[in-house]
């Protein structure tokens, strides 16, 4: 059995570092890029991701609008998506859920809620 790999979706390589490492240390894998294009690309792929986490503010692609093109690609409509953004206001867990994200973290990460969230994969 294979360690659970998650792929990283964030503009900001503070995020990724920080999120990559807190991963490893729970014995995830992890895999990142920088952007939506790029990581649409790698998912088009028959690389192994069991969850993706993926910033919900980033310029050229934000997750709003790419999360659908996640969820259409075929072999990862059931890949589970799950919307991670520092916006924590009123009605933004619910925009996050239309776009079609399986659930939703704010930033900061709680640990717990994250580990919470990867256990059901």
């Amino acid at each position: 059995m294979h360690k659970k790999r998650v792929l990283i979706i964030d503009d900001d390589a503070r995020n990724i570092f920080a999120l990559s490492a807190t991963l490893r240390s729970k014995s995830y894998e992890s895999i990142s890029r920088t952007g939506a294009r790029e990581a649409l690309e790698l998912l088009k792929t028959e690389e192994i991701i069991d969850a993706i986490l993926i910033d919900m503010m980033m310029p050229d692609m934000d997750g709003y609008e790419a999360i659908p093109l996640i969820k259409n690609i075929e072999s990862r409509r059931n890949t589970p998506v799950f919307a991670v953004t520092a916006q924590a206001m009123v009605g933004d867990k619910e925009k996050c859920l239309r776009a079609g994200a399986d659930d939703y973290i704010s930033k900061p990460i709680n640990v717990d809620h994250l580990l919470q969230l990867l256990g059901s994969i």
